[in-house]
């Protein structure tokens, strides 16, 4: 299992998906910076209580900013990374010679799986530092290390989901379409999300807004992504905190954070996951080649 993590390792390193991430990435730290720095509106002074608020805001838009690319980033690395981690490998011949050798299923899957969920996080650590290190370049706040700690938790959660998700779907779809069906349930759960937004702030007013909830809801049980992003952010904010003090969602216009997740479906997030990742592995202990 070991080596077959390993490998997966040398192959991700090799792939195109991983040069294009990369020069992505520079890109968008080039441009998240001039972008931070707007925002900042240069010099940051904290000597008066309402001028830390401000700034306090301004972080928050940078921040909010940043993550809204870098959850797409690391959604897309670990579906495009894990799209053809079965089917694909079949199709080429590689996984029949591999499952020659006297090497369990279920320890090829959870190496490639390891591999997979390893490397992606290792990406998601570095893209949230360097988020959190701009803002607080340009701003001059920085959040303490527990609640930093907290939010990378929950910024990490959403990588063994997706790629449990994309190495089941790899069972038995084909690269291409299962790479297309998990773009479109990552963007679906995105959509509800953001359609809960607009529903919370009062701009959606139908009669049919009780079926939209309920669609909305079961969008978010599908893919809760989203759900665990605000709640991450929510986290890194101290919502809760704040709430009667200080609106912050205000600030944030369009951005808000209304859709956290709550702590059940945060468990029901790691059930999903466990769930999905079994479902995986009895698939690949029952499937033929």
């Amino acid at each position: 299992m070991i080596a077959v993590w390993g490998l997966t390792w040398k192959e991700l390193i090799r792939k195109r998906v991983t040069l294009m991430t990369i020069i992505m990435t520079v890109l968008f730290w080039i441009a998240y910076w001039f972008v931070a720095d707007a925002i900042a509106g240069g010099e940051v002074h904290v000597s008066a209580s309402m001028e830390l608020l401000e700034n306090f805001a301004r972080s928050a838009m940078i921040l909010t900013l940043g993550f809204f690319f870098g959850a797409f980033a690391v959604a897309f690395l670990a579906i495009f990374s894990s799209v053809a981690a079965v089917t694909g490998e079949a199709e080429s011949g590689v996984l029949q010679s591999v499952l020659a050798r006297p090497i369990q299923r279920w320890k090829w899957f959870m190496g490639r799986w390891l591999g997979f969920v390893s490397y992606v996080a290792l990406y998601a650590v570095l893209l949230f530092v360097s988020i959190i290190s701009i803002s607080w370049i340009e701003t001059g706040i920085l959040f303490s290390l527990a609640v930093q700690l907290k939010s990378l938790a929950l910024f990490l959660a959403v990588i063994p989901l997706l790629v449990s998700l994309t190495m089941v779907g790899s069972c038995y779809i084909s690269p291409l379409g299962n790479g297309i069906w998990m773009t479109m349930l990552f963007g679906m759960g995105w959509l509800g999300s953001t359609i809960g937004r607009f529903m919370d702030t009062g701009r959606i007013r139908m009669k049919e807004l009780e079926t939209l909830e309920t669609i909305t809801g079961l969008i978010k049980l599908a893919m809760p992504a989203d759900a665990l992003q605000q709640r991450m952010l929510s986290e890194l904010f101290s919502i809760s905190e704040l709430s009667g003090m200080y609106d912050l969602n205000n600030e944030l216009s369009f951005f808000t954070i209304n859709n956290a997740a709550s702590n059940s479906l945060v468990v029901y997030c790691l059930v999903y996951t466990v769930v999905m990742l079994l479902a995986g592995l009895l698939l690949m202990r029952r499937k033929d080649f």
